[in-house]
């Protein structure tokens, strides 16, 4: 892919590939990988097919390909570069996603799917942050309830 090649949208990333393509895409890396050579576009089909999996250890194991293709072929570093950022995402990895992310976009600054996929990373980390924060405070209120209750209790025993 070069830098005119399109990037899929985010939504493309919760579409996940048929067992039979997936099987597939298997098939043909693992018997790449068994003759001692992969092809790059092989090992990244298979990548890709792999993030796009419901299944968090398939994700897993889709990032981990990409980060070996983004280190082994510098010519294809741009396009790792969404994708990484879209696997991370997937997997929650907010502040690796938004840094893969970033560094395309100082590369594209008018990428509209890495401006989007910004956007998505941007809303899950404020909506995850917004979440954290009321888990802290309903904690936090939680322990003010017991200690005014036992300090009652224990006020209330040294009245005569």
């Amino acid at each position: 892919m070069d830098s005119s090649d399109p990037l899929p949208f985010a939504y493309e990333a919760e579409t996940a590939l048929s067992d039979a393509e997936i099987g597939a895409l298997s098939n043909a890396y693992h018997k790449e990988l068994e003759a001692g050579q992969v092809r790059p576009q092989t090992k990244f089909d298979y990548a890709w097919a792999l993030v796009r999996s419901k299944a968090k250890i398939d994700q897993e194991r889709g990032v981990k390909l990409l980060k070996e293709i983004y280190a082994e072929n510098a010519s294809r570093r741009r396009e790792c570069l969404y994708y990484l950022a879209l696997g991370e995402y997937k997997l929650g990895l907010y502040r690796e996603a938004r840094s893969h992310n970033d560094i395309l976009l100082q590369l594209e600054p008018r990428n509209p799917q890495a401006i989007h996929l910004r956007k998505l990373i941007d809303e899950k980390v404020r909506s995850e942050g917004l979440v954290g924060m009321a888990i802290v405070g309903g904690a936090i209120a939680a322990v003010g309830m017991v200690t005014a209750l036992l300090f009652r209790k224990s006020g209330g025993n040294d009245q005569r």
